[in-house]
């Protein structure tokens, strides 16, 4: 079972023994009967271990390439999980455009118990961002929400030069278009929210990696913590994962005819999105992703005043945080998703007031133009 739209459908699953189900039940219990105190069938609390949750994390990591998977309530939990596992005073290089929730947790939350954040620019100098004495490296690739695209690859190599670990959270490419443990990263990190659910309706995360002690640590830290899905929400998400291969390739098309026209609009500035000959991330993005999905960003003529008529005037895209589902959103990071970041490093960043983020989903295309078109208009 080597190719991944057979995997989403099958990977780490298999028919209940007792009834013949097709589909993963779902363990709703927080604990198990044992036959004799402390002897059991590998499950005695629901925190622990579940049967669906084990399910979910072993569908993953075959589609990642990984050996083990560590689900968590969040994306936020799972990058906590992550940091969690890492000594007293840990050094960590983080890529300069993140999403804001993760710069929040790691200068508002981990900075203050000892960890040192440095925020660098991973497209560049590597040996300048990532110095001796570096304890993790951390990156999206592609970036939210500018959609920078960094060279795994040399990451890794650099980073295995001063001994420390990779984790590259792959969120907005998925294992569809992009596996990077198979790049060198020692961890990967996932908002199930996202994609790999699809629907808009869980929130959750997980971590993937191939070393047992890695995979150990966070084991640990998830059992210790509590910070777990539950039964539904990851039934809901092998249920999702079932469609992401079809899912991701409407995405995508979808994504490059939008991206096409608004090549040809005069009220677009500047477009992000790395499958275009002019991105600057477009050489790297095809010697390691397969294809990219339905995230664009934009910058639109004008004010903010007018980036946010603009956004407000949409009838198909709906204005809301987070991104990845079938229906098609848009968001302006300025003052949402990236309003954690200070004024000044988003400007320094790129990151304008009129930037509009895109989450393309799989209604029809044309719908979605006009949709745009019509938002375009009112605004001006």
């Amino acid at each position: 079972m080597s190719e991944i739209e057979t995997q989403v459908i099958h990977a780490g699953q298999k028919h209940d023994a007792e009834t013949g189900a097709v589909m993963q039940p779902v363990f709703q219990t927080s604990t198990y009967a044992q036959p004799w105190p402390a002897k059991h069938t590998g499950y005695e609390y629901a925190r622990t271990h579940n049967p669906t949750r084990e399910a979910l994390e072993r569908c993953i990591a075959a589609l990642e390439s990984a050996e083990h998977g560590v689900a968590f309530g969040s994306g936020s939990a799972a990058t906590a999980g992550v940091l969690q596992t890492l000594p007293e005073g840990a050094k960590i290089v983080a890529g300069d455009d993140l999403y804001g929730g993760t710069y929040r947790q790691f200068t508002k939350v981990f900075a203050k118990r000892g960890m040192q954040f440095r925020f660098a620019d991973l497209t560049g100098d590597l040996e300048a961002a990532i110095p001796e004495g570096t304890t993790l490296v951390w990156f999206e690739s592609p970036t939210n929400p500018l959609l920078k695209v960094t060279d795994i690859r040399a990451v890794c190599a650099r980073a295995k030069a001063v001994g420390a670990l990779v984790a590259v959270d792959n969120t907005f490419a998925t294992p569809i278009f992009q596996r990077p443990l198979e790049l060198g990263a020692d961890l990967v990190v996932h908002s199930t929210t996202k994609y790999l659910n699809g629907h808009s309706d869980v929130v959750g995360g997980i971590v993937l990696t191939r070393s047992d002690a890695l995979y150990e640590g966070l084991r640990f830290v998830q059992n210790s913590i509590g910070a777990v899905p539950g039964p539904w929400d990851t039934w809901l998400t092998l249920r999702g994962l079932k469609t992401l291969a079809i899912r991701m390739d409407r995405h995508q098309s979808n994504a490059k005819r939008i991206v096409s026209w608004l090549c040809e609009h005069d009220e677009v500035t500047r477009i992000h999105y790395p499958m275009l000959e002019s991105d600057p991330g477009y050489a790297i993005a095809c010697k390691q992703m397969s294809g990219f999905g339905g995230m664009v960003s934009f910058v639109l003529k004008g004010d903010l005043d007018r980036a946010e008529k603009f956004c407000a005037s949409t009838k198909l895209f709906t204005l809301a945080e987070s991104l990845g589902g079938v229906e098609s959103l848009l968001e302006l990071p300025a003052s949402m998703t990236h309003a954690s970041v200070p004024a000044e490093q988003r400007a320094a960043l790129g990151i304008d007031d009129g930037l509009v983020r895109l989450s393309i989903g799989i209604e029809n295309v044309d719908d979605l133009i006009a949709d745009l078109q019509q938002a375009m208009d009112i605004s001006r």
